[in-house]
């Protein structure tokens, strides 16, 4: 393509006298393009951003994997422990002993899973002590019946630190009154606060011997809890360590535990790129109609352009640089506002929230109370080189049908 070709291509971009309107239906394609383009980057860095967000809250107070018995309890897991810390992608086991409870606070209860652990052994496979708000995790010792509630558990209970609460397990006890629930007082040591309302309202720990003696589990344990080297080859760990250790455990990892979460996000991230990528393909099919407009009126300069020399492919060219210019111009500007946008989100929706006095994300429905927003590289050049290429796409038409304009018929009536 000659220099001349683009002059002309961007000269037909400004308004001149007589076609302001058809730069006007320019600068709203570009517009167009570029919201397109800006709302799609904005709404896949927020999913990406809710699922890492979701996969951190989760893998903190959940293990990489996991080594449990079918129906029963382990008895010799400091062994198998041992057998587990033999392959080199596992870093740390820990025992637990974990069952569903009612948890009674004067004159409000609430149904819990209380886990059984070892606080210097979890320290090695959870970050649970780092989501501490209120007292030590530390302070879970043997003997002392010491309990760790979430935060919204605490709040459905009514209770503080050094409040007391009563355990009351699924096992019967005998008593002359008759068949009762086992129970056992216990004292909250600490609270803790996960940011993600699943696990902050159905979560309590306790010392894993206090919880064996309560739960009746002797010296065996529920099961082991597992930390990888890396977490993303967690399903290829899981075989390699059910193989090493023969059958009769039951090893999980979690990909599999949270398996509906990550689906949906990839599904939902899927249809809604191909949904709004809808938005962008209008927006530059628009283009159509504003390069046919521009042929419409540029006749007599096609039929001067024709008469003085230039060729059919030279015409295409000149229109094919005023369509591809609508759709980078749009482009670029809707990356560079998708972005923006992407990156100052959670401060804009708290701005929102403050301003309007509504809260837009209620953490019993999306698990969390914050939009979180990750730019990914990769999304953004996806999403730029698709709208660009449909923009290019769009020009192919009304350049060709210039191209194909004869000089005699154009200058007919002028």
């Amino acid at each position: 393509m000659s220099r001349y070709e683009l002059l002309i291509g961007r000269r037909y971009l400004r308004a001149g006298r007589g076609n302001r309107f058809i730069s006007f239906i320019s600068v709203i394609s570009m517009l167009g393009v570029a919201i397109g383009v800006a709302v799609l980057i904005v709404v896949l860095s927020v999913m990406n951003g809710f699922e890492q967000e979701l996969r951190v809250r989760i893998l903190s107070l959940t293990s990489h994997a996991s080594i449990s018995g079918f129906g029963t309890g382990l008895a010799d897991w400091q062994g198998l422990a041992a057998r587990a810390r033999e392959n080199p992608e596992i870093l740390e086991a820990a025992p637990y002993v974990e069952d569903q409870v009612l948890l009674v606070a004067r004159d409000k209860s609430s149904g819990a899973a209380v886990t059984g652990v070892l606080p210097e052994q979890e320290h090695k496979v959870s970050a649970i002590s780092d989501k501490i708000s209120a007292g030590s995790f530390d302070d879970l010792a043997a003997g002392k019946y010491g309990i760790v509630l979430g935060s919204e558990l605490a709040k459905a209970l009514g209770v503080a630190l050094g409040d007391r609460v009563v355990i009351a397990t699924p096992q019967p006890v005998i008593t002359p009154a008759g068949v009762m629930a086992r129970m056992r007082g216990f004292k909250v040591v600490a609270i803790f606060s996960s940011g993600m309302y699943e696990f902050d309202r159905n979560l309590a720990y306790v010392h894993m011997a206090d919880a064996a003696k309560l739960y009746r589990m002797g010296d065996e344990v529920t099961g082991l809890r597992l930390k990888l080297k890396d977490m993303f080859v967690a399903p290829r760990v899981v075989r390699d360590l059910a193989t090493s250790l023969g059958g009769g455990y039951y090893i999980d990892d979690w990909t599999r535990k949270h398996a509906n979460f990550f689906r949906a996000i990839q599904l939902t991230k899927s249809v809604m790129f191909v949904i709004l990528l809808l938005v962008v393909a209008v927006a530059a099919f628009n283009i159509i109609a504003t390069l046919v407009m521009v042929v419409k009126d540029k006749q007599s300069d096609i039929a001067i352009l024709r008469t003085i020399g230039a060729t059919p492919r030279s015409i295409l060219g000149i229109f094919v640089t005023q369509g591809t210019a609508i759709g980078l111009i749009g482009t670029l500007g809707g990356v560079a506002l998708g972005v923006l946008i992407a990156v100052n989100l959670e401060n804009l929706v708290h701005g929102l929230e403050s301003l309007l006095g509504i809260q837009f994300m209620d953490a019993k429905v999306y698990y969390m109370s914050d939009l979180p927003a990750k730019v990914q590289w990769a999304d953004v050049f996806k999403i730029s080189l698709t709208s660009f290429g449909l923009c290019c796409l769009s020009t192919i038409y009304p350049s060709w049908r210039a191209a194909k304009t004869q000089p005699a018929q154009a200058l007919r009536h002028e």
